[in-house]
């Protein structure tokens, strides 16, 4: 197996996103403590931090107990649950706050951003039970269509939610960025991007450990969705990976169970990118372009 030419495959404009996400986010950074991890981590969102869109009205606000933030431009009669990356550790609110307000931005739609709890203090299920007990909520709250969206984590999670969800909401589609959805670790991208710049595949082992106490549960579809056993009923789902980063082929096996249970998937991979690239929407064309494709296919689903 040879290892990815990362010098010719990843372009300048995203190695210098790279190097200016490491000097405020070292790669070692899981050797930190917990609480050393979230501080650099929320240091280095707010240093690419965008200002909010002109007319996009922000507060927070509870569903289901569980805080959130709740984006609005005009009247939506879309809801949008967003579950924000930070391998289940780290990231909250701010973290992905100015994503969650171009995406209101861009698509019109109403989007809740929902601040779940994080491990290794809130073990598996937590996180899940939260997002699914804020998106029930919300559902309660603006009835009509939902679109589930989230990235790395987030898009763990958001998955998990619509498996769970998909006879009881009027799901209209899911949206999964960069998504860990649970495929086998020792083949593929796992192994091709094992060293990937922003995720490694260490990486990934990392926050396993940190997410479960003990084992990984097997066959549990609210841990990781590709352990499910029956993908049918879901809605439309599109799953959007990097390159450039060891999770790319769950989104292409996920999108494999769905067809073949007679549903409607697809599976986009972004040339050249990398892991966590939604910071780099403003300075990178490649991640730019991905994004306007993201916030497209939400408009796409919705109809």
């Amino acid at each position: 197996m040879t290892n990815p030419d990362y010098q010719t495959l990843i372009d300048a404009p995203t190695w210098a996103f790279i190097r200016e996400t490491e000097s405020w986010y070292p790669p070692d950074a899981v050797g930190l403590t917990i609480a050393q991890q979230r501080a650099v981590y929320d240091r280095m969102c707010a240093a690419f931090h965008a200002p909010h869109p002109a007319g996009v009205a922000v507060r927070d606000l509870a569903f289901g107990s569980v805080p959130c933030r709740l984006y609005e431009s005009g009247q939506a009669l879309v809801t949008v649950m967003y579950f924000h990356g930070g391998g289940f550790v780290v990231g909250g609110l701010d973290s992905h706050d100015d994503v969650c307000a171009e995406i209101c931005a861009a698509t019109g739609f109403r989007v809740i951003s929902a601040d779940y709890r994080l491990a290794p203090e809130h073990k598996h299920p937590a996180a899940y039970e939260d997002c699914l007990a804020a998106t029930r909520a919300a559902a309660a709250a603006y009835p009509g269509p939902m679109l589930l969206v989230g990235d790395s984590a987030g898009g763990a999670l958001a998955a998990s939610v619509c498996h769970r969800l998909r006879h009881d909401l009027p799901l209209r589609g899911q949206v999964l960025i960069y998504p860990g959805l649970g495929g086998d670790r020792d083949r593929g991208s796992y192994l091709t991007h094992a060293q990937a710049p922003m995720l490694s595949r260490d990486d990934v082992l990392y926050y396993a450990r940190m997410r479960h106490d003990g084992p990984e549960p097997q066959n549990d579809a609210s841990a990781a969705v590709l352990q499910d056993r029956d993908f049918s009923a879901l809605p439309p789902t599109v799953v959007i990976a990097a390159q450039c980063d060891p999770l790319a082929d769950d989104g292409r096996d996920y999108r494999d169970a769905i067809r073949a249970a007679g549903g409607r998937a697809e599976w986009i991979v972004e040339p050249g990118l990398v892991h966590g690239y939604l910071r780099a929407r403003h300075t990178v064309p490649r991640a730019a372009e991905s994004f306007a494709r993201i916030c497209a296919h939400l408009r796409i689903l919705a109809e």
